[in-house]
């Protein structure tokens, strides 16, 4: 049952990309202090965040980096009955140049407006190290969860992999991703752009909006990865 809680969990941490960061307060202490950040997924399946300096959530994780991420199911009518996964965690700043160029890349195909005011402005890119999950499917689902997060093949190491399957579909199947998106009834308002893949499916973005779509199964390896694409595509 806990292998199946956890797949839920992390379909609903990849179907979101923004959550409710709690850290403790440095101006009050003893009080939480609760702020909205968006994220996308690293290498390890840990959320990345990119936050400022000056922020107090900033000043508040460097005093004390535990913190926890609370994720709601999107839009849904009924908040007592929606899925819902709050992740305690150890936050990290990345100080590798590596790490930091790794992340910016992967978050900037996430978030591109991003790009420029962390140019401009004093941001730092954080991982959130997960220590436990708790994850409420519904009235009576709840789960407490050692192991829920699951490596991306894909990103490993610089993450050219992912980048350049990413870029291949941009470039050269435009249709089959308008395919996907008339398939999951997503909004047709914009064009849709591949900015992630992992092994268990992908993430488009319209607008500012991401969305996450699922592959029929799980893939490891770059030819299955294509041949899922080719398959959804075909419908």
């Amino acid at each position: 049952m806990s292998a199946e809680a956890s797949k839920h969990a992390r379909q609903l941490l990849l179907k979101e990309y923004r959550g409710v960061l709690s850290t403790h307060s440095q101006a009050m202490p003893g009080f939480p202090f609760g702020s909205v950040v968006p994220y996308c997924l690293d290498a390890n399946g840990w959320p990345l965040i990119l936050i400022s300096r000056i922020a107090q959530h900033t000043r508040n994780l460097k005093a004390d980096g535990r913190c926890s991420l609370l994720v709601g199911e999107r839009a849904a009518e009924d908040v007592q009955a929606a899925s819902r996964l709050t992740l305690l965690a150890e936050a990290r700043q990345l100080a590798e140049p590596a790490a930091i160029e790794s992340g910016a890349q992967r978050y900037y195909r996430y978030f591109p407006e991003s790009r420029d005011y962390h140019r401009v402005h004093d941001f730092d890119f954080w991982v959130l190290e997960p220590v436990r999950w708790r994850y409420i499917g519904g009235f009576g689902a709840i789960h407490w969860l050692d192991h829920l997060a699951l490596a991306n093949p894909f990103a490993v190491e610089s993450g050219e992999v992912e980048q350049s399957m990413v870029e291949h579909m941009n470039d050269d199947h435009a249709a089959a991703i308008a395919r996907y998106v008339e398939q999951a009834g997503l909004p047709q308002s914009a064009p849709a752009q591949m900015v992630g893949i992992d092994s268990e499916g992908f993430h488009l973005r319209i607008g500012q909006a991401l969305h996450w779509l699922a592959f029929p199964e799980p893939c490891e390896t770059p030819m299955a990865v294509r041949q899922a694409l080719v398959a959804m595509a075909r419908g």
